[in-house]
């Protein structure tokens, strides 16, 4: 039997493959309008993982990607599951989407990325003009939505069980 290779196999690769990339100040906190988007990776028992690897991308408040603004973030879950990006709330994007940010989370045991996104406090989520977020049924769509917390804004990733968050085919 031919043993799988490390591009077969999800383990404790992302964490140290991916360390050196680790990128969560997409504003500096002390800049006008910056906010940290935090929160915590979960499996389907509340358990926290501990090695995934969260990545955002996003548009600057006025909704665009200017020169200089990448929109993009990636950031190392710590030993509880929680991660931190120092970000602002990004604008609408003007093709009828509301303002949200994109995430993806790397772990072991996915073999894939899985893709989700994080809407602003106060999206209305049972009649949404978001053609994504109407895609969702209605009792998943708060799954999506992030929540006012003291530092800025909090959003938990929950891999799986009750509460999951949606994740979208890619």
């Amino acid at each position: 039997m031919i043993a799988p290779t490390p591009s077969q196999t999800i383990g404790p690769f992302f964490r140290f493959g991916l360390a050196w990339m680790d990128a969560t100040h997409l504003v500096d906190e002390r800049d006008e309008g910056g906010l940290v988007l935090h929160g915590r990776v979960v499996d389907g028992s509340g358990d926290p993982v501990p090695d995934a690897v969260i990545e955002i991308c996003q548009s600057d408040p006025m909704g665009a990607f200017p020169s200089g603004w990448t929109g993009f973030g990636r950031c190392l879950a710590d030993e509880s599951g929680a991660y931190a990006f120092v970000t602002v709330r990004p604008g609408p994007l003007g093709d009828g989407s509301a303002p949200h940010v994109d995430v993806s989370v790397f772990a072991r045991g996915l073999l894939q990325r899985v893709v989700t996104r994080l809407y602003m406090p106060g999206t209305d989520i049972d009649a949404p003009d978001d053609p994504v977020l109407a895609s969702v049924p209605r009792d998943r769509r708060a799954t999506l939505v992030a929540e006012t917390s003291p530092i800025g804004l909090r959003f938990d990733i929950r891999l799986q069980g009750e509460q999951e968050t949606v994740f979208f085919a890619w």
